[in-house]
């Protein structure tokens, strides 16, 4: 999905969007959002539903084939513009797969590996007993972040808001269908459907900004922030839910 949505998202996207914008935004849609992924645990905790470990390892495995595909079609059409310009692939390899936010999930995943129950034990009270408050307080500022460009949703255009909700929804659906397929738990299949849906607007903004300097971060931060994830923290997570549980 990391490598599949990027490439048909922006195909769609230029339809209306120049194609650095286009490159960007189908980027962002083919990448993750952490902080969905995260919010979609603590709705299964609240349910006392399980999933398991190596889901998280999907999302770090998610976050970055989409950054190379987004900045890979859009030097292809400079190269096209320009003659042929090569590609600089072990800058574009290393901002992909060495950014900060690979080395936090990565890094996470090995320090539980090796402190184990232990080290679960130790960090309890903090990433268990506090993290519903501190989620509660992240959500709220990634709220007022959203609602402050809501007025740019009028520089986007109808076109955008539509497409990103098609988006969201196609992407859902084929998750959705995987997870049917391979036969995933209840819990490891939310997870997986959240990732599929959810578009980024940390990691990839924060690489499009150097990687793609002409796209227009009003344009794929503003989808991702104030479409993208509120419809999914509000309505997506639920109806992802119910449609799992469907036998």
């Amino acid at each position: 999905m990391a490598i599949l949505v990027p490439i048909y998202a922006y195909f769609i996207l230029k339809i209306k969007l120049d194609k650095h914008n286009a490159a960007a935004l189908a980027g962002s849609f083919g990448s993750i959002s952490a902080v969905t992924f995260v919010t979609a645990g603590a709705f299964l905790h609240n349910l006392k539903v399980e999933y398991g470990g190596f889901i998280v390892a999907g999302m770090a495995l998610m976050e970055s084939p989409a950054i190379v595909i987004a900045v890979v079609l859009d030097r292809l059409n400079k190269n096209k513009m320009n003659g042929g310009s090569r590609i600089n692939w072990k800058a574009l390899l290393h901002e992909a797969l060495f950014g900060s936010s690979i080395y936090l999930l990565v890094g996470a995943l090995i320090v539980g590996y090796i402190t184990g129950d232990s080290g679960w034990k130790a960090e309890k009270v903090f990433a268990d007993d506090l993290f519903k408050g501190i989620l509660t307080f992240f959500l709220l500022d990634m709220g007022i972040s959203a609602a402050r460009r809501f007025k740019e949703l009028a520089h986007v255009g109808l076109f955008l808001i539509v497409t990103a909700i098609v988006l969201m929804v196609v992407n859902a659906t084929v998750g959705l269908i995987l997870t049917k397929v391979i036969g995933m738990p209840v819990g490891d299949a939310l997870m997986f459907v959240v990732l599929c849906a959810s578009a980024s607007y940390i990691a990839v903004p924060a690489a499009m900004k150097d990687m793609i300097p002409e796209a227009n971060p009003s344009i794929y931060l503003t989808v991702a922030l104030s479409i993208v994830f509120p419809i999914n923290i509000i309505a997506g997570i639920p109806l992802y839910y119910y449609f799992v549980t469907l036998t």
